[in-house]
């Protein structure tokens, strides 16, 4: 039996293991629990990424402290915009607030600016020369 799983095409054995899931779900009648759990994974999420950008600023930070100030500034300054942003947005949605038409192009648009912003200090951190 392990061979004919081994030899499985991967999409149609995770599709199966999917679809075992969702029988256990529904003939226990777990819809309250999965929906509970997806409400903890919302909320941790986001805090999953803010711990990663953390570990990965602190990996990084004897290199920034090498940039001019304005570099810095620039950089921290978009950083921490487009994570109050996004923080922003995941918590909006948890309490039933639709973000639709031009709210939802300013909060794409804020996201593009403060990416553009970030990697335009970096790079002219890493530029030398003209």
């Amino acid at each position: 039996m392990s061979r004919f799983f081994a030899k499985l095409n991967p999409l149609v054995r995770g599709l199966a293991v999917v679809a075992l899931i969702a029988l256990v779900v529904v003939v226990l009648n777990l819809g309250n629990t999965v929906a509970a759990l997806f409400l903890i994974a919302k909320i941790a999420f986001p805090l999953a990424i803010a711990f990663f950008l953390f570990m990965l600023w602190r990996e990084r930070r004897s290199d920034i402290e090498t940039w001019t100030d304005r570099e810095r500034r620039v950089f921290y300054a978009a950083v921490a915009v487009g994570v109050v942003a996004a923080l922003a947005y995941t918590y909006a949605n948890l309490l039933g607030v639709r973000l639709a038409g031009l709210t939802a192009l300013a909060l794409v648009l804020t996201l593009a600016f403060c990416a553009w912003s970030a990697y335009r200090a970096w790079r002219d951190a890493h530029t030398y020369g003209d």
